[in-house]
Order: structure tokens, then sequence, then C-alpha cells
């Protein structure tokens, strides 16, 4: 076996109250590719700090090999005093490095190098921050969150980039999919100490719950073994005072152990707060379009979203996937073509920038909107700092300034403050961002389990891939195509071919791709609509129009507070009327639906 490149062991640092790092080990060896998880806050950004020399241990051993090349990739790339990306990536390179591997690395991360620092966008500083580190070809490779801000397409390319390297690799990431095509072996960090499993991130979910249950059933042994001592102790039969000073010695170690065993980090609760039912059609777009100068974002797009369905948008950064997601609901006009809402919508969204809070305001300010110390979370009153706790937040941080926040407690809050309002649409962008894995494992049940209609953008394919059920992806000009199924599945149905090829990361148009059709082509002759059929079509949207003004005048009249009080058996006939109205538009819609749907079939 190859000595190691690097050797931490015993780690320890503490920065006042319960250790950070506690005897922590990390040992990476040449050809190394390691995985480092654990919750958020837990160390692994310290630790990497650590190994890449930045930061100092308070107790420990690091071992380096003097002749081995360390480079590190911060979260937050700093790149002040450079003039051009390509000044400041090839400052990354050593004397004896090829500066054609800086311009190869630049070029496949879609940057030509004379790009000034202060102009890049995040996903811009990542891949130029990327190329610094990968250039020299380094014998340890250390990268924190290396795919933030990076579309798939520079994913998947990383990926494979990061299989054929011969440097050592640990990396941390929130992506899972990621880690499972790069690891060879996995770091758990945990309570401030470290184990290893000398297998990739595939595995590592079945081994830390196998784990956790052990050391379960040992702290339930241990308590149990203490009951037995205690009960020796006072009854038991008089024996040599020497022996009985060594057994009670050691039941104080044992109350020592128990007392000071520190149990797993509990889990966020994600619960949505309910609306009420939304019409059965959600939204339909008919022949969309959307363009800024001469660039087309959107060119003829059309999707009928029902009730409970669940869309992602993927695609390349730039591609337009926030410019429709902002269509599709409602917040921007297309240039062509119409979108229409469907009734009774109540919608939440979680924006990708995150700048919703302001720094000076504190958690609970946030989440009640100053509004006293409660929230209604579905239908129920509770205290702000009850409510803080289901997203792990400690009381003491009710009156935290939002600025303190790290990035993975600011995303848990702007989850809290969305999933707080009622809602029957869920708009999020970006929504596994900063999210530790066992967040991000209750987002996706809540997710997939969702009883309203949920559109979402993400590069996060194993999210993807286990909670929406429809994926709509773009198809070079402007054209966007919707594919049944996760990301996996769209891939699929593409010919197993990713987002773009190599030609279309070199910046040139992907050549678009006719659309699969979702059934296969009837062979009968074409059909018409019967007359009874085309009057039904015709009239239908008028019927449509005039049931949802109903219920919006119903609405309004159960909404006046002295309703009830004036003429209770009026507001009980009132909602017995609205439920009506409500049930009648769903089928209206749903007849609609079927008769828009059989026409286009037959003129298609």
């Amino acid at each position: 076996m190859a000595p190691p490149l690097l050797n931490l062991t015993g780690i320890k640092l503490t920065f006042g109250g319960t250790p950070l790092l506690d005897g922590a080990d990390l040992v990476a060896a040449p050809g190394d590719k390691i995985a480092l998880v654990g919750r958020n806050g837990s160390g692994k950004s310290t630790l990497l700090k650590i190994a890449a020399d930045m930061i100092e241990p308070q107790d420990g051993e690091v071992f380096r090999q003097p002749t081995a090349t360390v480079r590190y990739l911060p979260q937050v790339p700093d790149m002040d005093g450079f003039a051009s990306v390509r000044a400041y990536v090839e400052a990354g390179l050593g004397p004896a490095d090829d500066p054609h591997r800086a311009t190869y690395l630049m070029d496949h991360l879609g940057l030509t190098g004379e790009e000034r620092p202060s102009d890049l966008s995040g996903g811009e500083a990542r891949r130029a921050a990327l190329a610094r580190v990968m250039a020299p070809e380094p014998d340890i490779l250390l990268l924190d969150e290396p795919t933030n801000h990076l579309d798939l397409a520079v994913i998947e390319w990383l990926e494979e980039e990061l299989a054929r390297t011969s440097s050592a690799l640990i990396v941390i990431s929130h992506d899972r999919r990621f880690l499972q095509r790069v690891s060879r072996a996995t770091v758990w960090l945990d309570r401030g100490q470290t184990r290893r499993l000398e297998k990739g991130f595939a595995h590592f979910e079945e081994w830390r719950d196998q784990v956790l249950e052990e050391e379960e059933r040992e702290q339930h042994k241990l308590g149990r073994q203490i009951v037995r001592e205690e009960h020796w102790l006072r009854y038991g039969v008089t024996a040599r005072r020497k022996r009985n000073m060594r057994r009670l010695g050691e039941l104080q170690s044992m109350r020592q152990r128990f007392r000071s065993h520190r149990g797993a980090e509990g889990t966020a609760t994600l619960v949505a707060s309910d609306a009420a039912e939304s019409g059965k059609l959600v939204i339909e777009a008919k022949n969309i379009d959307k363009s800024f100068g001469e660039l087309t974002v959107v060119k003829g797009f059309s999707t009928r979203i029902q009730r409970g369905d669940r869309v992602g948008l993927v695609g390349p950064n730039g591609a337009g996937k926030t410019t429709l997601l902002k269509m599709l609901t409602g917040e921007l006009a297309p240039d062509a073509g119409s979108v229409r809402l469907g009734v009774n919508l109540e919608i939440a969204t979680l924006d990708q920038k995150r700048e919703a809070a302001s720094p000076e305001e504190t958690l609970a300010h946030y989440l009640t909107d100053g509004r006293g110390e409660n929230l209604v979370i579905n239908g129920e009153q509770r205290h702000v700092v009850s409510y803080m706790k289901d997203f792990l937040f400690k009381p003491e941080q009710a009156r935290t300034p939002v600025r303190e926040l790290s990035g993975g407690e600011r995303a848990r809050l702007l989850l809290a403050r969305v999933l707080a309002r009622p809602a029957n649409l869920l708009v999020l962008d970006e929504p596994t961002n900063d999210l530790d894995m066992e967040t991000l494992e209750l987002l996706q049940e809540l997710v997939a389990g969702f009883a309203g209609t949920v559109i979402l953008v993400s590069h996060d394919r194993d999210f993807l891939d286990r909670t929406v059920t429809s994926v709509i992806a773009p198809d070079g000009a402007g054209r966007w195509v919707e594919y049944a199924g996760g990301y996996s599945d769209m891939l699929a149905q593409r010919g197993g071919t990713k987002l773009e090829d190599r030609k279309a990361r070199n910046g040139q148009a992907a050549e678009p791709k006719a659309e699969k059709p979702r059934a296969e082509a009837s062979k009968e002759p074409a059909r018409k609509l019967s007359f009874k059929q085309k009057f039904a079509l015709e009239n239908l949207p008028k019927k449509i129009d005039a049931v949802t003004a109903s219920i919006a005048r119903l609405e309004n009249n159960i909404a006046d507070p002295a309703f009830y009080e004036r003429d209770p058996v009026g507001f009980q006939k009132t909602i017995a009327a609205l439920d009506k109205e409500r049930s009648d538009l769903a089928v209206l819609e749903e007849e609609w639906l079927e008769l828009e749907m059989l026409r286009e079939e037959l003129e298609g």
C-alpha cells in the first residue's frame, strides 16, 4: 500500500462550547477519491481548510508529504487583484506546469480568459476557480462544493474530468449524484469525529443508518447495565471492600459515558401549509414566445399542467429556465402566445437568489412578517420558536440577525417561510442549494407527497429523479420539450444524450432535435370533431368564465366578517353554493381539456 499523501490524526478544534472537531481523522493516499459528508455546521469545510494548511488545529497531528502539491477550492473564490480570468487561473500554475492545461480547462468550462473578474456571475466565478485549482494537476485536490452555481452540462463534464485525474481527491458536495459518480470512499464527519467507509457515496445512506441503529442499541445496553450495577451496590451480598470500590469506580465511569454521549443530530420537520384545492387545470401555455433583443429564449412552447403534477425545469445557465418559469406563473408576459392560470391558485415561491431576508432582520421577525410571536400552520396557531425547532433552529436563535446564518441555515430559514404560507402551487427555484443530505431527503419527501402542484428548477439530477413527474428541457434555438418522468427518463428519451454535447459547451448552439411522440401515431384515417363536440369546445370557455365569476362573487360574500352574524342560514347556503360551483368548474375544465386534446390529436 502506498504511503499517504495526507494524514490528519486526532484533530481537535473548539470555538467555545461544544467541540467542532473532537478527534477527527482524514487520510488520503495517491489515487483516492473521497466524499467528505456530514450535516451543515458539522465542520466539513473547517477540516478541509486544516488539510489545506489554512487553519491550525488546537490538537492532533497533521502530516503532508513534503513534495506533494495541494490545491484547495473555496466556496467563495477571491479574485481581487487580477485583471482577467486568465491571469487568475494561470497564477495557480507552478514553474513546471503546462500553461496549455489552463487554456484547455477554461475552454471546456466556457471561459475565454479575457473576462474581468468583477463582471463574473456566480457560476462563471466558480468555473474560473475550478480551472485554477485543476490546471496544475496537483497531488491532492480539495474541493468545497464544486458544483454550486454550475449547470448540468458543466457538472457532467466535471464528473468525467475528475474520474480521469490522477490527483487524490477529497470533495464536499450536496449533489448526491455527483458524489456517487466521483467517489470511491466516504468519510462521515459526525459530532466532531470521523468514520470511514471504503466504498463510494452510493453506499453511504444504508451504512449511516446501520451505524446509528447500532449506536442506539449500545446506548440502551449501557443504560441497562448501569441499572444492574446500581441494584448490586444497594442490595447485593457484601463482598470485599476493595472489590466494591472497583465496581463503584466502574459504575461512575459508565454513568459518565452515558451522560456525555452526544446523540445524533435531530432532523428537520418539513410540512407545507395546505390551501384550498385548486382547479384541475393549473396552468395552460399555448405557443408562447419570449425574446430579449436578438436572443430568442422561448419559442412556440405549449404545455398543460394539471393539479398534482410535479414539473422540473432543467438546462444550462442562461438557457432561460427562470424566464420560462416566470411566464408560466404569470409573473412575466410572453411576447406572443397565451398563458392561462387556473382558478383558486395559492402560490408560494422560493427564490433562487435567496435575497428576500434583510441581513439585519431577526429570524422570528422574518418568519412572522413582524406580526407578533405566532404563526398559523395548517389552521393551528404555533409559537414561532416552536416552528423554528422543526427546521433545526435553537430557541436562542429567534433574535439572531439573518446575517449571522450560514448558507445552509439561510436555506432552511427560507424554506420555513415558504412552507408556512398556505399554498396549492409550490414554485421552487434551485431549492436544494446549501441543504445538507438529511434536510434534502425530507424536502424530497415533501415535494413527492405534496397534495398540490409543484414546479421546480434544479440541477440536482438525483432530486429530480426522485420527485418530478415530467421534465422540461431546452432543445436549441429557444425550443423547449417536455418529457415524461425524471431526469434519467429524459436522457433515455433523448437517446442517452446529455443536455449539451461538447460542441455546444464551446459556445455553438446545439442542433434542434425532433420531439419524441408521446404515443404511436394512429394508422387510422384522420377523423374530425363532431358538430356536438365542436359546439361544446367553442362554448365551454364561456361557461368556465361564468362559473369562475360566480365563484369569485360567492367568495367575496363569505369574506364579509359580519355575514354569518347577520344571516347564518344564508351563510351556510352560500358555502354550499360555492362548493357546488367549484365542483361544476372542475367538471367543465376536465371536459374542455379532453376535447382540446382530442382536437389537437386529430389536427396533428
